[in-house]
């Protein structure tokens, strides 16, 4: 803010007071420090949109792929490595009654060895992917990997919500 006496107006015999200083607001910058808490503010609600975009997403996917399997899994939450798409693999889906779902069809469990067998001769770096929920029994879940390792099939990873 700035302070100034106004120029004389010829009257020498008025009181010199409040009416001859006249104050003065610079308004750029102000108008400086506006835009750049709109840029800030712009792209701060860009970037929570296009997360909130994100999670809808992974959100639709996931409810996409429980009604192609018609089962609902609960995966644990972890935070790992994406696996390599490019390469075959077979996905194992375990729900919390334990049994095996492949491809949206509930496996014997006599029938995953044949299964194992079948994915290593078809390609020796197939991935097993195994998502089974929480409330799995540890014991199963090992056993999977076990038997899959037994068959030749080394390349092994466990589903996670993300998180």
């Amino acid at each position: 803010m700035a302070l100034g006496k106004l120029p004389d107006t010829g009257d020498a015999g008025v009181d010199e007071g409040a009416e001859n200083i006249f104050a003065e607001i610079n308004i750029t910058p102000l108008t400086d420090v506006f835009l750049v808490m709109l840029i800030i503010f712009m792209v701060s609600a860009l970037a929570i949109v296009e997360k909130e975009h994100r999670n809808h997403r992974q959100k639709d996917e996931q409810a996409e792929q429980e009604k192609k399997l018609g089962i609902k899994v609960n995966l644990p939450s972890g935070a790992a490595a994406e696996i390599d798409t490019s390469k075959a693999s077979l996905v194992l889906v375990v729900p919390i009654n334990g049994d095996v779902v492949v491809g949206g069809k509930t496996m014997v469990d006599s029938d995953l060895d044949n299964l194992f067998r079948a994915a290593f001769q078809k390609d020796k770096a197939t991935q097993v992917v195994l998502k089974a929920d929480k409330g799995v029994q540890h014991g199963r879940v090992v056993n999977l990997m076990e038997r899959a390792k037994a068959a030749g099939l080394t390349k092994l990873a466990i589903g996670t919500a993300g998180g």
